[in-house]
């Protein structure tokens, strides 16, 4: 019997059709229409009762909210540092992607909550015609307010390195405490990731506005209550402080002490000037890759001059509070000084190092005549001003 050779061709054709690969063929008549594929329903978060500043704490010490995980707001705001960076052993904070450093030494968020919202004004009972920059945060003012100072480092690659804004939201929502964030800011909390993360810089400005970053309970604010008094070492550094040291200028406190009637000291009139601080070298910003630093080693800190385009106002940072100083080495912006007995020497230094900008460099730096034990003393002072005191 003669054997059929069929063509590869046909063959292959009627074993598709018989496996039913054909998907262009009709659908026998009365079969029911194929299913609908829907993406499950995402399981609900449960309100959990919170407040905001409590859902703030939550996000301030998140260390997944960074990309990779492993670094928090509370990594370089320790409270154990006085909200500053722990190591004091680097004079710039060291971002969650290994080897990446900022430019300047981070500043305490301790307090951050006094400075008023930045501006350029004036103050008419000293003299009307004077109009300056006051306020806001960060270091040049860039950042208006808390809220708007809270969103920069979750997306700046040299700190907590996310790429978006949905990263951030997405990271929140699938957190332990999701549910508070859905008690404070409604059910569809998460619906809108530009809303969700300003209202996670807003929980977070509602921290720093807690007892816990602004307690007023170093051995200055009880002597100001008439509390407790200073030893005479302490004494004699305040004097130091209001009077030959010229520090009360900037660092505001009250005239006349002990005050209980007034308001805790800030330690600070949140304005903007240039100290003739000079530059560091070792700052490991100056190393950095070209895409963050293409400046490299000829890098200058141009300060709130760079932020506000006024040449003028090149060199210039925020004053900062002197509030838990004693805590937060190394100090200035580049982190220069590492001890408060170099920063002391610096101001009643007769010969001063080259400033990293030589422009309007404040007169009340330099040739304060100030004696060793004078410097000892003012060091004393400022060693009050840490919180956690315990009255005897």
């Amino acid at each position: 019997m003669q054997k059929l050779i069929w063509p590869a061709v046909l063959l292959a054709g009627l074993l598709v059709s018989a496996c039913g690969g054909g998907s262009d063929d009709p659908a026998p008549a009365g079969s029911p229409p194929p299913p609908v594929l829907t993406p499950p329903t995402p399981t609900p978060i449960v309100p959990e009762q919170a407040t905001m500043s409590e859902l703030g704490r939550e996000l301030f010490f998140d260390t997944n909210l960074s990309s990779p995980a492993g670094q928090a707001c509370a990594t370089c705001h320790d409270p154990a540092a006085g909200f500053a960076d722990p190591d004091s052993d680097m004079p710039t904070s060291e971002g969650v992607m290994a080897g990446r450093f900022g430019g300047r030494n981070t500043p305490t968020a301790a307090y951050a909550s006094l400075s008023p919202v930045f501006e350029f004004t004036n103050d008419p009972a000293v003299d009307p015609a004077v109009f300056f920059y006051v306020g806001g945060q960060f270091l040049d003012g860039r950042a208006a307010d808390l809220v708007e100072q809270a969103k920069g480092p979750f997306l700046n690659p040299i700190e907590m390195a996310n790429p978006d804004k949905a990263a951030v939201v997405n990271k929140v929502r699938n957190s332990a405490y999701a549910g508070k964030f859905v008690y404070v800011f409604g059910a569809d909390a998460f619906a809108d990731s530009e809303v969700a993360y300003d209202n996670i810089a807003t929980a977070i400005a509602e921290f720093e506005k807690s007892p816990e970053l602004n307690p007023f309970s170093s051995k200055f604010d009880f002597f100001q209550k008439g509390m407790v008094t200073l030893n005479a070492q302490e004494t004699l550094g305040l004097d130091v402080f209001q009077k030959k040291g010229k520090c009360a200028t900037c660092h505001l406190l009250p005239e006349t002490l002990p005050a209980p009637m007034d308001p805790p000291a800030s330690f600070t009139d949140f304005r903007y000037f240039n100290l003739g601080v000079p530059k560091n070298p070792n700052n490991p910003f100056y190393t950095q890759d070209m895409a963050f630093n293409p400046d490299g080693a000829s890098f200058i800190d141009n300060g709130l001059g760079a932020e506000v385009q006024v040449a003028t106002k090149n060199g210039k940072f925020k004053t900062s509070t002197l509030r838990n100083i004693e805590l937060t080495a190394p100090y200035m912006h580049n982190g220069v000084f590492a001890t408060l007995e170099e920063v002391v020497d610096f101001y009643n230094t007769d010969d001063p190092p080259a400033p990293e900008v030589d422009n309007d460099i404040t007169a009340d730096v330099g040739f304060l005549d100030l004696t060793p034990d004078e410097e000892a003393a003012l060091v004393a002072f400022l060693k009050t001003l840490t919180d956690g005191y315990v009255v005897p």
